[in-house]
């Protein structure tokens, strides 16, 4: 029977060892350490695991002495497995030596106080630093210098095991680990993945097109499913003591074939072919150059290095990670291969693998995967949120947006109106949701942002259709202030409020929509309506601004400029009654246009054409829409019929034409 005590247990190789362990017919035990503060997330991993009841979590930490644990209160162990470390190129020193190096130190004094059978010290191919040319199993200290407080500190940690004289040892040292080759679930952004994000976007060209390119040297890289089968075969198989494991490709991978193989998958140009050896070499030479000169002018810019630094943050690249994309080691894994005949375990090509690794990149960790919508739908399966969804331009909104496969969010002041509309998408086969909220009240609206990110998950699209109309002369409005910040409120402040609870998590999801529904007013400047245009007028400023800062973040704005529509909110003026107007369903195809297209403005052509006239002959079109508020009445029932006190209409035109002389 055999027990194990593991470090690392719930990272990427250690959880997937660990399992494989437990497995083992013949394990008894599995401790594994875990700080107080990692139980739960331990107990969540193993949930799926069959033989979880072996597993006996143990808390202590890294950095503490012994790791803070009584080996007496443990069975005997058998096998103790050092997983743990820091892998980060742009960790400070301290950070890396407290966990590399102090961390080793702290886990052989352990295994030593246990009276372990044998220590399985996982290090890495950072060990070879700096090394030019073949890197063989038993090499190790070959004079090599270190590019990174990580490659030093992984080399320190695995000389303290090498130089340890009171627990037999074996070390594994995995190349640049990637994700499962046949599932290709990977854990986080690392390496390879740092690029994907371009080759992805280089899919929208042409595949066929002819690349050539420098060699820009070479990587290894290495599966995780790989690591963990040949660890877990190589740790129960007769060795000597200190054999050492190379668990990496046998040959190294220049970066044009990675990056072929992962284009390939993208459907984006492939490099077909390479610049001979001497002018790469001096392609590669020249960019130092280029490179050491613009650090140093950026240096002595003010502010200069942190726009450098954002440039390539811009990238998606940290610029730690970019002087260890590519080495000179040949990784001989000659002496590992041969160890692992006749175990059936072997390492699949790149090309193999690439696509199931892309895939999984995809769909999982691309940070900008909820950009993409379905192919020829671009609403299916987003969750759009609706304001004033109860009636009107919102309610058809809703049902036309539902119609398109997307989720529906209702939001509205009046409930049993909202429960009518949600029930009638539903009805025909749509997935709706209402939630009543008054958007002039804070605190209800930081509810309800809460909520929907709770019960969803995310805000794709958000439609700011609420809102009020008042019509009313400013010459009858000058003791009635409180109409201008009624109409601020619902209008404006309303809508930014909920774009600013909702801003967070669209650009954490790296995408997010807002459509605000103004008005064609804005476009003709129409009297009467000072406060509800302005209003939107502000609404609109604020969705143009914020869409300019947060283009590269990918949250956008739309902003919809609705004609007359037949809704409630037009009642109140009968003249309107004689007027053409649109449908809400009309109306509705217009945000959902704005939703499909994402353009900045949407509007109508008789809008374009009315600003174009204002622009063209603004005295007259001034003058024009003064004589129609001359000659039109007030809406508000006390005032109706005084529109119509200004004496006859030559009178009107008269006093027209004075105001223009």
């Amino acid at each position: 029977m055999t027990s194990y005590f593991v470090t690392g247990a719930t990272g990427f190789i250690g959880k997937r060892l660990t399992a494989r362990l437990l497995a083992r017919p013949e394990t008894t035990t599995v401790y594994a350490l875990v700080r107080e503060t990692s139980e739960g997330r331990l107990a969540e991993i193993a949930e799926g695991w069959p033989e979880r009841g072996r597993l006996v979590p143990v808390v202590g930490d890294l950095t503490e002495k012994g790791l803070g644990i009584d080996p007496a209160t443990l069975d005997p162990i058998d096998h103790v497995v050092h997983l743990a470390a820091v892998y980060d190129f742009t960790a400070d020193d301290d950070t890396n030596h407290a966990a590399n190096v102090e961390g080793t130190r702290n886990v052989l004094a352990f295994a030593a106080a246990a009276n372990a059978g044998l220590l399985h010290h996982v290090s890495s191919i950072a060990v070879a630093g700096t090394h030019e040319g073949r890197f063989t199993e038993s090499d190790f200290d070959l004079g090599q210098r270190f590019a990174s407080p990580y490659h030093r500190t992984k080399f320190e940690a695995e000389k303290l095991v090498r130089e340890n004289g009171s627990v037999p040892f074996r070390v594994y040292r995995p190349s640049a680990v990637v994700g499962d080759a046949h599932t290709g679930e990977m854990d986080k952004i690392d390496g390879p993945y740092y690029f994907l994000p371009t080759i992805s976007r280089l899919g929208a060209l042409p595949s066929r097109l002819p690349l050539a390119g420098p060699d820009l040297g070479a990587t290894n890289l290495v599966p995780v499913d790989y690591v963990v089968d040949a660890m877990n075969y190589l740790m129960h198989r007769e060795a000597p003591a200190g054999a050492t494991y190379h668990l990496g490709s046998p040959r190294p991978q220049s970066l044009t074939e990675v990056y072929n193989a992962f284009a390939r998958e993208a459907g984006a140009p492939r490099i077909g072919a390479t610049l001979p050896s001497g002018a790469s070499a001096v392609f590669r030479k020249a960019g130092t150059r280029t490179v050491k000169l613009l650090a140093g002018a950026l240096d002595r810019v003010p502010g200069g290095r942190e726009a450098g630094e954002t440039l390539v943050a811009e990238l998606g690249v940290p610029a730690q990670v970019l002087p260890h994309l590519s080495m000179a080691v040949d990784f001989d894994t000659a002496r590992t291969v041969t160890a692992l005949s006749g175990s059936a375990i072997t390492l699949p090509e790149l090309r193999e693998y690439a696509g199931p690794l892309y895939r999984y990149w995809r769909a999982h960790l691309d940070p900008y995967r909820a950009r993409r919508g379905s192919k020829g739908n671009p609403l299916r399966g987003r969750v759009v949120m609706v304001t004033g969804a109860s009636s009107g331009i919102g309610a058809a909104s809703a049902v036309q947006i539902a119609e398109r496969g997307a989720k529906v969010l209702l939001v509205a002041r009046r409930a049993d109106e909202l429960d009518q509309v949600r029930r009638g998408i539903i009805e025909t086969g749509g997935d709706a949701h209402a939630y009543q909220c008054d958007l002039t009240d804070a605190d209800a609206v930081d509810a309800l942002v809460k909520d929907v990110l709770a019960e969803h998950g995310a805000v794709d699209m958000l439609v700011n259709n609420a809102g009020r109309s008042i019509r009313r002369s400013l010459r009858y409005s000058t003791e009635r202030a409180h109409d201008f910040e009624r109409t601020m409120a619902i209008n404006y402040f309303g809508p930014v409020r909920l774009v600013l609870g909702l801003l967070p998590s669209m650009l954490e999801r790296r995408f997010g929509h807002i459509v605000n529904v103004t008005t064609q007013g804005l476009q003709t400047d129409t009297p009467r309506f000072s406060a509800y245009l302005a209003s939107k007028a502000a609404l609109e400023e604020f969705g143009l601004a914020a869409g300019r800062e947060l283009l590269s973040d990918g949250v956008t704005f739309s902003s919809v400029r609705m004609p007359l529509v037949r809704t409630d909110m037009i009642a109140p003026t009968g003249i309107y009654r004689t007027l053409p107007s649109s449908s809400p369903e009309s109306a509705a195809r217009l945000v959902v246009k704005a939703l499909e297209t994402r353009k900045e403005i949407v509007n109508r052509p008789e809008g374009t054409a009315m600003e174009l006239a204002t622009r063209v002959a603004p005295r007259t079109a001034r003058a024009i829409a003064h004589l129609v508020y001359r000659v039109a009445p007030e809406s508000a029932p006390e005032l109706r019929g005084r529109g119509k006190r200004q004496g006859p209409l030559s009178s009107v035109v008269a006093s027209v034409v004075r105001g223009l002389s």
